[in-house]
């Protein structure tokens, strides 16, 4: 069996101050024996202000944040999902695609997965309004990748609401979901568990659902609440709020067990209109 981990951090406006605790988590998360660990949404950066992820964006296989996620997967022998970072987007100055990579245990990346739905929303009952579509250009494919511990798929926080992204995931074979994210404190309180779970349950795999989770200096307020849960829908561990690492086992005799007991993945009617 293979340990998983979900890490929870509670971004800053500093990317140097925000990579050193990230260090620090994934360095407790390889002492605890992790093989596989998920960074939150924005682990680097939560600006003040939108426009702030313009300033630190990066063109793919160049610049400090990217070398960061590369040292410290080969450092520690993890296979490292890089939460998201902003890349460089080719002759728009300003937009950026929040691009969540993948690292292997040699600090090579081998997938990208850049978020397709973004969260232009006004949450209900609150006075908080998010436009990312005016700083992130959407990606336009869904990603799949194969580890040592299974298929592994790709999504980002706001992707959790569109069921048909994860149906296409478990078409190309996805064991085992992860999803950085950074839940509002509103929505997160609402819909989080009960979508995640939903997830694990309806593509019978494992999810690594890695929050953001606490009050950032721009004010705004995560929910947390970074979990893991079976294919089963059962959480094998999870965090309330703050910096942390929530660990799972993930135990392939037992996925492969809950599919063949319960084959829905077979059952699936493509046909009917």
């Amino acid at each position: 069996m293979s340990i998983l981990a979900a890490i929870q951090m509670v971004s800053e406006a500093e990317v140097s101050t925000n990579l050193a605790a990230a260090a620090d988590l994934l360095a407790e998360a390889a002492r605890r024996g992790a093989r596989l660990a998920v960074l939150p949404e924005n682990f680097a950066l939560m600006g003040r202000r939108e426009s702030d992820k313009l300033t630190v964006r990066e063109v793919e296989g160049d610049g400090p944040i990217q070398a960061f996620l590369a040292e410290q997967a080969a450092r520690h022998r993890l296979w490292l999902v890089g939460g998201t970072i902003p890349l460089q987007v080719s002759g728009d100055d300003q937009r950026v695609r929040a691009a969540c990579l993948l690292f292997d245990n040699q600090g090579r990346q081998v997938a990208r997965y850049d978020k397709v739905h973004l969260f232009d929303v006004q949450v209900p009952d609150s006075t908080e309004r998010y436009a990312e579509s005016a700083t992130i250009e959407p990606g336009d494919r869904y990603v799949v990748a194969d580890t040592p511990f299974g298929r592994l798929g790709l999504a980002v926080c706001y992707d959790l609401r569109f069921p048909e992204q994860f149906r296409a995931l478990s078409a190309q074979g996805m064991d085992i979901l992860a999803l950085p994210a950074a839940f509002t404190a509103a929505t997160g309180a609402a819909h989080w568990e009960v979508l995640l779970r939903a997830r694990a349950i309806e593509n019978q795999c494992y999810v690594i659902a890695s929050a953001q989770g606490g009050r950032h200096g721009n004010g705004r307020e995560t929910f947390g609440d970074s979990l893991i849960a079976d294919p089963w829908g059962l959480i094998l561990d999870r965090l309330c709020g703050g910096p942390g690492v929530a660990l799972g086992k993930l135990d392939q005799a037992f996925l492969q067990s809950v599919r063949q007991q319960f084959p829905v993945l077979e059952h699936r009617s493509w046909n009917i209109n």
